[in-house]
């Protein structure tokens, strides 16, 4: 199975008043990612299939199944339905466990299969002060960030999370054709090289539900940029986490909805 995040596929282009013409086009690979832990199955993500050990282990840290050191090895194995993915744990390690599911996990879901309430949203963990950031760092972010979406440039069809020191500069950057996938990537990434969340911000580029909130208090960082909207979940959950979250980042500008402490006004404050 090929493990190339985007595949080149011709279509036929109708346009209003111009004659059918054949174009070709890169569109991103998606593909069944099955999750297990310690041999036993859990869910199934919908995932470019890039990354994918990342992707395991961000989701271990981002859904509170363990910490990112608890985890021994992970392993894949290709299958002719997709890959699968397995997570072995620390004996004794009995975790938290993830939000049980009872169906895939799709590209474009975090809660998919979640069968109890109590297990759609839950308690997070208030985080520190941690960093301080200038507004024009985000600008900043932005532009790198737009400079650095290889697949995203390739296809125009995923989505990117990447994480940024306090100054604005570019540390890592994932993509996937899903939002959730995406950042999940980013946390095992970051994890994996040990860089301190806490001492900087994540931009991720797409809409900002509640869940991602959630993934960014749980990988310890303090601020969380969108290029979209929040919805209202998402900003009472920023709040109880003490987590600045920032929205609709533009070139030109953006709103902050909650914890407006850790953005400095002017270049002229101290960070």
């Amino acid at each position: 199975m090929s493990r190339s995040p985007s595949e080149r596929r011709s279509a036929v282009q109708w346009r209003a008043g111009r004659a059918p013409e054949t174009l070709a086009r890169d569109l991103p690979r998606e593909i069944a990612v099955g999750l297990s832990f310690d041999g036993r199955p859990h869910t199934v993500l919908m995932a470019t299939p890039r990354d994918l050990e990342e992707l395991a282990l961000g989701f271990v840290v981002t859904e509170a199944v363990a910490r990112a050191s608890d985890v021994l090895e992970i392993t894949t194995k290709e299958e002719e339905q997709g890959i699968l993915v397995d997570v072995r744990l620390a004996p004794g390690v009995v975790g938290k466990k993830a939000r049980p599911r009872n169906l895939e996990g799709r590209s474009s879901c975090g809660l998919c299969g979640v069968q109890r309430l109590a297990d759609a949203v839950r308690p997070l963990p208030v985080l520190g002060q941690g960093v301080r950031i200038r507004h024009q760092a985000i600008p900043r972010a932005l532009a790198a960030l737009e400079q650095e979406q290889s697949l995203g440039r390739l296809t125009r069809a995923t989505h990117a999370a990447a994480f940024f020191d306090a100054d604005g500069a570019l540390v890592l950057v994932r993509e996937d054709v899903g939002r959730h996938n995406a950042l999940d990537k980013l946390a095992g990434a970051m994890a994996r090289e040990g860089h301190d969340a806490a001492a900087g911000f994540v931009v991720v580029t797409s809409r900002c539900s509640f869940e991602m909130v959630e993934k960014a208090a749980r990988m310890g960082c303090p601020i969380l940029v969108a290029v979209s909207a929040p919805t209202e979940l998402a900003i009472a959950k920023a709040e109880e986490a003490n987590l600045t979250l920032v929205a609709l980042a533009r070139a030109d500008g953006h709103a902050v909805f909650a914890g407006g402490e850790r953005l400095v006004e002017s270049e002229l404050e101290p960070a």
